[in-house]
């Protein structure tokens, strides 16, 4: 048997693996200092998403709608942007940046963000908020090409292009996180603070992870901050962890500002937290130092003690954002493990060509690949095609599959709401490889005991 790599077989689409481009771009706003999106679509393209998010992340913040109603639909509604922006304004005064993110709706009609942008910056911001710092963009996003993943990316791009300002060369690197939770950032600058590398970080999330403080200020936000963005155009370097979540940024800023880019690997598992601490001490000249190399080691010591005894043979199905499902497929790979189903949840016609695609065609023989996937392309394999598995990787979407076929999951990925605390955990850097592998392994020993199958090994491990 050979990896095949196949389109779904269906028209439409029967429980969706990925939401719409607006989300993508508001998860990006959501990291920036003193910055609160305005969603010109109806309130459900705010409302839905903005739940989503909440629930993933268990913390309340700012974003705004412009509220558009059938007859903005039909007639036009950029009278509602314009009234959004003021009223914004006016009741954060402390806002700087409001990023416009356009609908399938307002996409559809054709409303003229752009060219009103220009009206509101001649007109009202010099009459209404005189002297005042506002920085007024649109972030493109028909909901009906692309999904989530294409919205993030551009919105990266869009902040990147319209901030990004020639100055005086620095040695700082810019890190393009990707779509991660805050204890991925936590760790990202933790590797980089270890080699004494300092990094403009798109985006700053860890706030999100927020204290309750007596003052009862529940609102998150991000930090990375206007005069971050502005310096990525001065970097020694651009690292894009991820394909499809920040390279057309890096791609931008390359071309625009010649500054050199670097793209992935994914840093998920050892092999590829290696290749990322490499690409930073070649573009920076530092040595990896002695306390990376035993935090690595602590990784391997722990996943050692998992291995070839739990997880080796395992049978996997994994589905999550592009780059995060791949590097969990290489990371089975490497861990002696099985995957078996690879989901990606839109139709980018690139993954076909993605080099680490092309290498798990290689080394996974019994992988199916499918794009353009949905819940019921993993339902039916397992339902009425005889795929049988040992554990699913994904988020939390996917739970009724697993408690309906008795299939242990492990949850990883955007959004993952019925488990406490996962967006505190890292899944990248050896610190994400030691707590992958333990939440793989615990969840085996759980399904182990609830079906008395091989649970004394428990007690002789």
């Amino acid at each position: 048997m050979t990896c095949q790599i196949v389109q779904k077989e269906r028209d439409g689409v029967i429980n969706p693996i990925f939401t719409c481009q607006p989300a993508g771009a508001q998860f990006a706003s959501i990291g920036i200092r003193d910055c609160i999106g305005i969603v010109h679509g109806g309130q459900g393209c705010v409302m839905f998403v903005r739940l989503l998010i909440s629930q993933h992340l268990k913390e309340s913040f700012q974003i705004a709608s412009s509220s558009v109603h059938e007859d903005g639909a039909v007639f036009g509604a950029l009278d509602r942007v314009e009234t959004a922006v003021e009223v914004l304004l006016t009741r954060y005064p402390d806002v700087k940046v409001v990023p416009i993110i356009t609908t399938c709706s307002t996409e559809v009609i054709g409303d003229d963000v752009d060219g009103l942008l220009y009206k509101l910056e001649d007109e009202l911001l010099p009459e209404k908020f005189p002297g005042r710092e506002v920085h007024l963009l649109t972030i493109h996003c028909p909901s009906f090409v692309g999904s989530m993943i294409t919205g993030y990316d551009r919105a990266v791009h869009d902040f990147v292009k319209r901030f990004a300002e020639k100055g005086e060369p620095s040695d700082k690197i810019n890190l393009l996180t990707g779509w991660v939770n805050p204890g991925d950032v936590t760790t990202l600058k933790h590797l980089l603070a270890e080699m004494e590398v300092e990094a403009n970080v798109l985006f700053e999330i860890e706030s999100f992870d927020s204290p309750l403080m007596p003052d009862l200020n529940r609102h998150s936000h991000g930090n990375t901050s206007v005069e971050t963005l502005r310096d990525t155009a001065n970097a020694k370097a651009t690292l894009a962890l991820n394909r499809y979540e920040g390279a057309k940024a890096a791609d931008y800023l390359k071309k625009k500002f010649k500054v050199p880019a670097v793209v992935g690997p994914t840093p998920v598992g050892i092999r590829n937290t290696d290749a990322f601490l490499k690409s930073v001490s070649e573009v920076t000249g530092k040595p990896i130092p002695q306390s990376l190399v035993e935090e690595r080691g602590i990784a391997l010591d722990a996943i050692a003690d998992l291995g070839h005894m739990f997880l080796a043979d395992k049978r996997v199905a994994i589905y999550a954002n592009p780059d995060l499902a791949i590097g969990l497929a290489e990371f089975c790979l490497d861990l002696e493990m099985k995957p078996r189903l690879l989901l990606l949840g839109d139709d980018n016609s690139g993954y076909v060509k993605d080099p680490r695609v092309l290498a798990l065609q290689e080394n996974a023989p019994d992988l199916e690949i499918v794009t353009n996937a949905d819940f019921w392309d993993l339902e039916d394999r397992i339902k009425n095609r005889g795929l049988e598995l040992d554990l699913i990787l994904g988020h939390s979407k996917g739970r009724f599959i697993s408690i309906d076929y008795g299939i242990p999951m492990v949850r990883v990925g955007f959004p993952t709401y019925d488990r406490a605390g996962m967006y505190r955990h890292p899944v990248l850097g050896y610190a994400g490889a030691t707590f992958l592998a333990e939440q793989m392994a615990n969840t085996l020993f759980a399904d182990m005991e609830v079906k008395k199958r091989k649970e004394w090994i428990l007690n002789v491990w």
